[in-house]
């Protein structure tokens, strides 16, 4: 059982500046292993972590004696958790589909709902998300980061990096209207950001970077020919590319350029070949780069050779939520299984990170990414240092390799209180002196079946910390 207690008084979010929290377990994601009876301590002003210490050896200190102390003895402490993939401003499509969400709700109304949305992730243990797009929100993702940010933000949310709008070619998005199918858009909503061409391209990355967006994203390929599916079903669901080379080129650079990193939304072969080439930070989907077919594995092969590059996002959860079970022949997530079973558990690549294109499905049900590759074989060390320390890869990592970024990455190291700037500037995904202090407690085995790893990734969430702050503690 959970509890507190303090020679000073108080509570966790009270009492003193700097307090310290005993895990009966801690996950290193790091090294992939479980510690145990490791003593956390964290400046709750700063919001970083202090030091990390065997409590033998912090008993021999004595420090007991004159700081708040608390006793999770009982729970696994684990980094928080990051979904590099979400969609705040979406819910579910089992409630209302995507056309209609983009076309019937008022900006208003789905930015309310973002905020909803953004509590639910927080409290289900991912104290840090990526928003790949807003979808016909205009920019309303930049003054929901402002909201979510700082020591004291407007609403409790996770930390939370953004792409603003998407980047398709003209014809290849929705929403589109069904009197005038040729239009863009329906009443001057669009899905996305609309370029073509080498200098539309570099003008569109320009304008979403003076926007503010942290990330880039761009529709490689997509159903460009759904408008036929009325009489060709089968040729209107299948993935063509959209950008060409050039004009991938031109928008990778150009960000790369100005400080921004790229995610490609990708699912053929072709497109992820060229995105890797040209050097993207992320792949999201993928499913058709393995094709059972042809046994083909040259695409598994390159970008498992740019693992110190770019990062595959497998968003199992949506092709789960949006194709199981719908029977009729093999379906996108039959694809999206078979690939990912013969990238990961076959042929061993890592460069991987956690993202389920939550809003597909619900917020706070970030987890069913993790489940699912836990389900398909996965080790749960993988699994959890994937959806930690994989996340901070994938979002800030990059950022911070060569001299400048080591750099600083040692100074906060040797001396935590350097932090500055809680929500941007310190690293997570780790539970290692000088990184943010983002913890969750988790009740259960996490390392035995895989039912007994869902378990505690959903239910077992009891404790939930971000930058120091505890947002759930569910007392016994």
């Amino acid at each position: 059982m959970a509890t507190s207690t303090s020679t000073k008084g108080g509570t966790a979010n009270s009492a003193g500046k700097v307090y310290g929290i005993l895990a009966g377990k801690l996950f290193d994601s790091r090294e992939r292993k479980m510690l145990e009876d490791q003593v956390i301590m964290i400046d709750r002003e700063l919001g970083v972590i202090l030091d990390v210490i065997n409590l033998d050896k912090f008993r021999q200190s004595r420090r007991d004696n004159d700081i708040e102390f608390m006793d999770f003895g009982t729970w696994t402490l684990v980094p928080g958790f990051v979904d590099t993939h979400v969609h705040l401003f979406l819910h579910a499509y089992a409630e209302t589909s995507w056309n209609d969400q983009v076309t019937k709700e008022s900006l208003a109304e789905r930015t309310i709902r973002a905020t909803v949305h953004a509590r639910d992730t927080l409290l289900a243990g991912f104290t840090t998300v990526r928003d790949l797009g807003t979808e016909g929100a205009f920019d309303a993702d930049i003054s929901l980061r402002k909201c979510l940010s700082g020591r004291e933000p407007i609403i409790p949310g996770p930390r939370y990096y953004c792409a603003n709008r998407a980047i398709v070619t003209t014809g290849s998005y929705g929403p589109r209207s069904t009197l005038y199918p040729s239009n863009n858009g329906v009443e001057g909503v669009m899905g996305a950001g609309v370029a073509d061409g080498v200098d539309g391209c570099i003008r569109e990355v320009r304008r979403q970077v003076g926007v503010g967006s942290d990330w880039i994203k761009i529709y490689a390929d997509y159903r460009v020919r759904a408008q036929t599916a009325d009489v060709s079903p089968r040729l209107s669901s299948g993935s063509i590319r959209t950008f060409n080379r050039q004009e991938l080129e031109a928008m990778i650079t150009t960000a790369h350029n100005l400080g921004l990193k790229v995610a490609a939304h990708a699912n053929t072969g072709a497109a992820i070949l060229d995105l890797v080439d040209l050097g993207v930070d992320s792949i999201e989907h993928g499913a058709e780069m393995y094709l059972d077919e042809d046994q083909d594995i040259s695409v598994i092969k390159r970008l498992a050779a740019a693992k110190q590059r770019t990062k595959w996002v497998p968003t199992l959860a949506a092709y789960h939520t949006l194709w199981d079970n719908k029977g009729g022949g093999k379906t996108p997530w039959d694809r999206a299984k078979e690939t990912f079973v013969k990238a990961v558990i076959e042929e061993g690549l890592e460069n991987v990170a956690c993202g389920g294109d939550t809003g597909v499905f619900d917020h706070g049900g970030n987890a069913k990414e993790l489940i699912l590759m836990r389900q398909l074989g996965v080790p749960w060390e993988k699994v959890l240092s994937w959806a930690t320390l994989g996340g901070w890869e994938c979002v800030r990592g990059a950022e911070w390799e060569g001299g400048l970024g080591q750099k600083r990455i040692r100074a906060l190291e040797e001396n935590p209180r350097k932090a500055f700037d809680i929500d941007r500037g310190v690293p997570f995904g780790v539970v290692r002196k000088g990184w943010v202090a983002d913890l969750i407690g988790l009740e259960g085995d996490l390392t035995g079946s895989p039912e007994e790893f869902e378990s505690a990734v959903t239910k077992g969430v009891k404790l939930v910390i971000k930058s120091g702050k505890i947002v759930k503690w569910m007392k016994e």
